[in-house]
């Protein structure tokens, strides 16, 4: 199986995180976000949105992250993925969840624009309205998060790590570009932790801790 990611990529390193915990051998391919080979003809063979990651197992390419660690964690028989019809349900629930609700408040309204200008707005007035309408919108979702959805649980579906875990920590770990703490939300924090202390977790960010320290000094509003 082949994997095309890129290290500074959220919805790439997900997916790495997982293979890399559950020992599943990928052959990594780096789509160089930086130089646009995302966005050219050879990649869009692959993908034609041309986003990352996309995994190609024989004739079958997968290309969103959800879908990706869903099959590996079938493929593989992994426990993360639990057959039991209600504990799945509640797994893809949660992916759901954080994909549909958290994410595209949390990243694309008050993270990427911040540390990614071509996803933000030129004229300061539009860009003040986009993050300040995030911030908002992101400690809600935060504030379910921590209480409505981990509460006392170790993990977002209960006291097993499931991959609802490894794809919600690490859209929550890109905050980091912005220097969100997550201070007042425990529940997050606590989890966050947990999640950090996976073996693998470390070697998979390191690119991205290593982009995130070029920001620092910037002023960012944050959670």
């Amino acid at each position: 199986m082949q994997l095309y990611c890129h290290p500074a990529s959220t919805t790439s390193r997900m997916v790495m995180l997982f293979a890399a915990e559950q020992k599943i051998p990928l052959e990594i391919k780096v789509v160089d976000l930086f130089t646009g080979e995302h966005q050219g003809e050879a990649f869009k063979k692959v993908n034609p949105s041309g986003l990352v990651p996309a995994l190609q197992d024989d004739q079958l390419i997968l290309t969103e992250s959800s879908a990706i660690l869903k099959y590996l964690a079938e493929k593989t028989g992994s426990n993360a993925y639990p057959k039991d019809l209600k504990d799945r349900a509640r797994v893809n629930e949660r992916m759901d969840w954080f994909n549909s609700q958290f994410y595209r408040d949390f990243g694309y309204a008050l993270v990427y624009p911040q540390a990614f200008a071509y996803l933000g707005f030129t004229e300061p007035a539009a860009q003040k309205a986009l993050v300040d309408r995030g911030l908002e919108r992101a400690k809600s979702w935060l504030g379910v998060l921590d209480k409505g959805i981990i509460g006392a649980h170790a993990y977002v579906c209960g006291e097993r790590i499931t991959i609802a875990d490894y794809f919600g920590a690490v859209m929550v770990e890109a905050g980091k570009l912005v220097g969100c703490t997550y201070a007042a939300y425990p529940n997050v924090t606590r989890w966050l932790e947990r999640m950090r202390a996976l073996p693998s977790w470390n070697k998979v960010h390191e690119p991205f801790y290593g982009f995130v320290g070029t920001l620092k000094g910037k002023s960012f509003v944050s959670c």
